[in-house]
This record gives C-alpha cells, sequence and structure tokens, in this order.
C-alpha cells in the first residue's frame, strides 16, 4: 500500500518536471519545505538525471531546488510564527504549544538555532518540519534564511549531482534515502514517547510534591 502511494507520488514528480523543467523542480521543493513531504529524494535525482541528458542544466537544477527550498521554508516559519502569535485565542493551539513549550524552543534555538537549521535541512523527514521549531522560537530571520539557504544548497547538490552520476539508475537514490526515512521516523517516535513519559513522571512528582 505504502509503496503503491510512494509510486505514484513519484510518477507525479517526474511527470511535473517533464512538463514544467526547472520551475517544476523549484515548486516540488518549495512544497516540501512547506511541511507537505514530497520527496525531495525524488525531485532532485531525477532532475539531475535530466541534466545528464542535456535537458536540463545540472546548475539551474541546483538552483532551482535551493531556492524552492528556501521559499516554502519561509512560508512555514510564518505559518508557525502566526499560529504562536494567535493561540491565545484557541484552546487547542494554546495547549499544544504553552508557554513552557514555546520558551524551551527559544531557548534551544538561541543556542543551537543555526546548526539545527543548517543540517535538519539534510536530514530526511526533520528537513520538511524543521521550519516550524524556527518560526515557533522566532528564530531572526536573516539567520534563518541563510543557514536553510546553506542547507538547501548541499542538500539540492547532493542529490541533483548524484543522480547526475547514476543517469538511468537514479532511482536508487530514492530507495536508499526511503530507508533512512523510517529509521529517522522511528527515532523521533522514541524521542517523542521518552518526552511524553518524563513530562508525566515530572507531573506525577510535583503533584505528590505539592500535596
Amino acid at each position: 500500500m505504502i509503496h503503491s502511494v510512494l509510486a505514484y507520488i513519484a510518477g507525479i514528480i517526474i511527470l511535473v518536471i517533464t512538463k514544467t523543467g526547472y520551475l517544476g523542480v523549484g515548486l516540488l521543493m518549495a512544497i516540501d519545505s512547506c511541511n507537505i513531504p514530497i520527496p525531495s529524494e525524488v525531485t532532485m535525482p531525477f532532475a539531475g538525471f535530466l541534466a545528464q541528458n542535456s535537458v536540463l542544466s545540472l546548475g539551474w537544477v541546483i538552483f532551482a531546488g535551493t531556492v524552492g527550498g528556501v521559499f516554502g521554508s519561509v512560508v512555514s516559519y510564518y505559518i508557525a510564527n502566526w499560529i504562536i502569535i494567535h493561540r491565545t485565542h484557541n484552546i487547542f493551539l494554546h495547549k499544544l504549544f504553552s508557554d513552557h513549550a514555546v520558551s524551551t524552543a527559544e531557548r534551544w534555538f538561541q543556542k543551537y538555532g543555526n546548526v539545527s537549521v543548517f543540517f535538519g535541512r539534510m536530514v530526511p523527514v526533520v528537513r520538511t518540519f524543521i521550519s516550524l521549531p524556527a518560526g515557533v522560537a522566532r528564530m531572526k530571520m536573516s539567520s534563518f534564511v541563510w543557514f536553510t539557504f546553506l542547507g538547501s544548497l548541499v542538500w539540492s547538490a547532493v542529490l541533483a549531482y548524484g543522480g547526475y552520476l547514476l543517469g538511468e539508475n537514479w532511482q536508487h537514490i530514492e530507495l536508499y534515502f526511503r530507508n533512512a526515512q523510517y529509521s529517522v521516523l522511528i527515532l523521533i517516535i522514541v524521542a517523542c514517547g521518552i518526552f511524553i513519559i518524563r513530562r508525566k513522571n515530572k507531573r506525577k512528582h510535583n503533584s505528590s510534591h505539592n500535596a
């Protein structure tokens, strides 16, 4: 089932790039960076393959992928920022983004924001959503854009050049990163589970201490 869905999405990506070229590359990368997981592991290697066949230029492919990634990330950043501003008017959002969660994110991004955004842009799954916590933490926009650009540039260049080198075997890249995505998802789920358990234990400890 999952394989069929991924194959269908890959088919759409290939069709979009074939029909629209650089514009399609930029658009797909922007969507992927705006919290909608359109796999860049398909977009960029296929575009690199087209560059090998002189249909597209490798340099412009990388440029389009990078610009698209930055644009989508900025949109995602402002979405998160808008949610934080308006969370006081929504009970669900206020519980999801509590004052403690926001302050924790702000402290984290003050210390590690640049590194988190840069390397986060190159980690499967994380790269799609890294702009949200940056927006929640109100990371300085100039730093956010710069390190997003650098991370997106490296990611786009590696994937596109990989597709360029592999040629007709460009799909091997997507298969490799698909396994990496599953590993990252498992780590995220485990980390969230540990966080939830620790938070519950802390609340129990505080309530028993206050009793």
